[in-house]
């Protein structure tokens, strides 16, 4: 609030209760009784604070009062009922904010909007319009004029803040206001003229203003009300974040022992606590500063970095609510417990470095090693190369066993330093075991970028050393192991820089050079899998298998899930998990996506073709992903291109652990083009009620741990309250994992809608998909079992031609600009034979596990006998009940 400001309206509050009290003086009767249930009145309907912006606590609030001034209109001239508005306005503002310059403000910007509306009405009257009328006008008037009056103020007197891309007005919220405004106004003034008959009039003025007293009493009652249940959810949600942040782990490239991490982790303490104090208490602005609060504003001491006490200081506008003793109980509270995350986080952190930390040398220890190469490994480009280095002091027990082991700690204490001076900042150094160090070298474009960094590096290291009285000249065996590319199992590459190490020894042994420090390079390769993967990925090869979902209700497959598939001629089928995790690592999840998709909704438009109950197709896709910088651009295509299918994006839980703001607008979006999302594997090791809470969604998928024993009543209770809770969130639920006739009758009793599982059909090829089809129909159940590849007779050996492709300009360098990521389900599948849970309509002999059109009989490496090659039976997401958008529905 700027000076003039203060002044013009300061000047303007005390004019107009002095001329009010001149008035009243000398004006005859006996008003006065009136006049302070006026006051009284105008009070009262100054507390209620009603916001007519689109962000709470950053745009204007407007108040009531100009209700007690056109009721007081038949009693008292208007120059008296100004005054007295303005009066009591002043008392209460004065009370509540202990601040004279802002009642002030507050009483001359009431007290001018006062005389603008009693303009209006008088205008009004004189052209003979009825007094419902120029009460409703001129109380609209004066709405217009205190948020003119007030958006100015804050927009030019004010810092600017982030409204979210949102208007400062809200029409909505300001029409809302202005009809209720208009419409008390008018109530109010014709009950006064409905008694002006020279005897009741004062009767009637003190019941309208006794009634908009109780009136504005109500309010306030019911705007405690609302925030009291604001201020728990977020108190709620706000501890839940701050406690949750104690134990996550940021995945890092590098081991290292600055302060950064230290720093970072104080960062994103104080951004949660500050999200936590808006959320819950509702503020304009909330910040952590040095300095202490000041009058208008609340804060507590918080330690959110280690030796630092500073104040987390909430600050609201002075013409909004001011604060009360239950916001800084819940500003202390969230202070407390940030304070306490950050003294845990503390702790943890200590014992994670002593666990990871060589207490001699100070390096990362064998294991941190181990996390930090698998890191940079995950994390790197596909075609950044990278280097391990093994090194081993020769001859280091003789030197403790002549010197003493203090001269030895102190020559491994300076090995380590020099190898650290030596390497460069993204390199990575560790001790792993009494005289052996370990190198990473990262960043890399050759192996003779390679070979010259690790001669550099041994030539460093073994320099002659002196240890009190004595010199030293190291001499170490170095192996070198070089990845040119991401690697599946980063232990092989330890294992050849060691043997590496290990072939320099033997040839000192054998006669080599013994005095001086030698390389041996490995002639380590990066697995070939790598190129297998990449190579049916680029070619489009991989292979789909489909698998029926089913409504209780109807006992009809309405959707296909997509199931990714890929059998190697040499290798024979490769697992999906195994599949999908290396498309990952070499940055190929998106195109594996694309792929995918492409094909599984080719094929869902022959399946409806075939069967028109058939409107939905399903595959999973990771929550990352959906961004429009990757495939969701894709996605919305892609979908447009099938108006006549549903489209459903499966996000397993994992993916989901941690939405951010951008990915929950894009899941937003992405509903409201058509596509529904569903969430999968709920019920599983990671789940939580947070998942449900946070991502909107059309489909809950129960994963398969949570049927396994439904003779359980706890399992039974279970299903039936996340099947209420999604009756009442709008969202619908599929059961997974239903493997026979028993377990399909349990969920019937239960009353849920929608399953998938073996006992309707294997997952299986496009041709042996559209067999059923073509025989059985849409029939959940197959009456003698469900046919193979082997018993098709006509079916097509493949999925049909694809239709044109994604225009260019959505692609991106890795693939289509979108979101769509197909994933394996990794669970296990159970053996075949009638312990596995096969459909008890199934004859005696029939096969459970149904090979794929064209696929090799063979299990794949890594998967249990018994196991067909990646076979899932992970459900696809039903349809959302109740949600009113026009989807698919079991």
């Amino acid at each position: 609030m700027t000076r003039p400001v203060f002044v013009v309206f300061a000047v303007v509050a005390f004019a107009l209760i002095i001329i009010s009290a001149e008035t009243a003086i000398v004006t005859p009767g006996r008003q006065w009784p009136v006049i302070v249930l006026g006051v009284l009145c105008a009070a009262a309907l100054e507390i209620p604070k009603l916001q007519v912006g689109s962000v709470r606590h950053r745009t204007p609030v407007i108040t009531l009062p100009v209700i007690a001034l056109l009721s007081l209109e038949t009693v008292l001239p208007l120059r008296i009922a100004v005054g007295v508005m303005v009066t009591g306005v002043l008392l209460i503002e004065v009370t509540r904010t202990h601040s004279w310059a802002i009642a002030l403000y507050r009483a001359g910007l009431t007290g001018f909007g006062g005389v603008i509306c009693s303009l209006v009405y008088l205008g009004l009257g004189g052209l003979g319009v009825p007094v419902l009328i120029k009460a409703a006008v001129a109380s609209v008037v004066y709405v217009g004029f205190v948020i003119a009056v007030e958006t100015i103020r804050m927009r030019y007197t004010r810092t600017t803040f982030d409204l979210g891309g949102k208007p400062m007005l809200s029409p909505r919220r300001v029409l809302l206001v202005a009809g209720g405004y208009a419409a008390i106004a008018a109530i109010a003034a014709q009950w006064n003229h409905a008694f002006t008959d020279g005897t009741n009039e004062s009767i009637g003025v003190v019941v309208v203003l006794l009634t908009l007293t109780l009136i504005a009493a109500a309010e306030k009652l019911v705007i405690r009300s609302v925030i009291m249940r604001r201020r728990l959810v977020g108190m709620i949600a706000g501890v839940a974040d701050l406690n949750a942040s104690t134990f996550v782990e940021t995945p890092r490239r590098d081991v290292s022992t600055d302060g950064a991490s230290g720093t970072d982790a104080a960062a994103d303490i104080t951004e949660m606590l500050c999200r936590a104090v808006s959320r819950t208490v509702g503020v304009e602005s909330v910040t952590v500063r040095d300095a202490p609060p000041v009058p208008g504003e609340i804060g507590v001491v918080v330690a959110l970095t280690a030796g630092t006490e500073q104040y987390v200081v909430a600050r609201r506008d002075p013409m909004d609510r001011g604060f009360t003793r239950d916001d800084e109980l819940a500003l202390r509270a969230l202070a407390r417990t940030a304070d306490t995350v950050v003294t845990a986080r503390s702790d943890i952190g200590g014992l994670i470095v002593r666990a990871n930390t060589d207490p001699l040398t100070g390096l990362p220890n064998y294991g941190a090693f181990q996390v930090a190469l698998a890191n940079i490994n995950e994390h790197r480009n596909y075609d950044e190369a990278l280097a391990v280095l093994f090194l081993d002091l020769d001859d280091f027990k003789k030197l403790n066993d002549r010197f003493g082991h203090q001269s030895g700690d102190s020559v491994l204490h300076e090995l380590g330093r020099r190898l650290r001076r030596a390497v460069g900042p993204h390199d990575v150094v560790a001790r792993v075991g009494g005289d052996e160090f370990v190198v990473i070298l990262t960043r890399l474009t050759s192996l003779a970028e390679a070979k010259a960094m690790a001669e550099e590096i041994l030539s460093a290291a073994s320099q002659p050393l002196r240890v009190g009285d004595n010199q030293f000249t190291m001499v170490l065996s170095m192996g070198l192991a070089y990845s040119a590319r991401q690697e599946s199992d980063v232990s092989l590459l330890i294992h050849d820089a060691d043997q590496s190490m290990l072939a320099v020894k033997r040839s000192r042994r054998a006669g080599g050079p013994s005095n001086e420090s030698s390389l041996s390079i490995s002639e380590h390769r990066s697995t070939a899998m790598d190129d297998l993967i990449a190579h049916a990925i680029d070619d489009d090869l991989l292979e789909l298998a489909f698998q029926p979902i089913v409504s209780l209700v109807t006992g009809q497959i309405w959707a296909f899930e997509a199931l990714v598939r890929y059998t190697d001629a040499d290798l024979g089928p490769v697992s999906p998990p195994a599949l999908v995790e290396k498309a990952k690592s070499l940055g190929r999840l998106d195109a594996l996506t694309r792929q995918v998709a492409i094909k599984a909704m080719r094929a869902a438009a022959d399946f409806r073709l075939e069967d028109s109950r058939i409107v939905c197709m399903t595959f999973n896709i990771e929550a990352s992903q959906i961004v429009p910088g990757r495939l969701g651009d894709f996605v919305e295509i892609l979908a447009d291109r099938y108006p006549e299918i549903s489209l459903c994006l499966e996000l397993n839980e994992r993916s989901v652990s941690r939405v951010s703001a951008e990915i929950r607008a894009q899941v937003e979006h992405l509903r409201d083009a058509g596509i529904m999302i569903a969430l999968d594997d709920y019920g599983s090791e990671d789940s939580s009620v947070d998942a449900l809470v946070r991502l909107p969604m059309d489909i809950l998928k129960i994963d398969r741990s949570l049927v396994d024993d439904l003779a359980d009543i706890r399992q039974r209770e279970v299903l039936t309250a996340l099947q209420g809770f999604g009756d009442k969130l709008e969202y619908s639920m599929i059961v997974e994992g239903v493997e026979n006739a028993f377990m399909a009758e349990q969920l019937q009793m239960l009353g849920i809608r929608a399953a998938q599982g073996f006992h309707y059909g294997m997952p299986e090829s496009y041709a042996v998909t559209m067999h059923r089809l073509e025989r059985f129909g849409a029939k959940a159940v197959m009456p003698g079992g469900v046919p193979t590849a082997s018993t098709t007779d006509a079916a097509p050996a493949s999925v049909p031609p694809a239709p044109p492709a994604v225009p260019a300009s959505t692609a991106a360098a890795g693939g289509v600009s979108g979101r769509v990521a197909a994933t394996a389900d990794p669970a296990p599948f159970p053996p075949a034979g009638p312990e596995a849970g096969a459909s008890s309509s199934m004859p005696p002999g029939a096969s459970v596990a149904a090979t794929p059109a064209g696929v090799p009989a063979g299990t794949p490496a890594g998967v249990p006998a018994g196991t067909p090659a990646g076979v899932s039976d992970e459900t696809p997401a039903g349809t959302p009940a109740g949600t009113g958008r026009p989807v698919a529905r079991p």
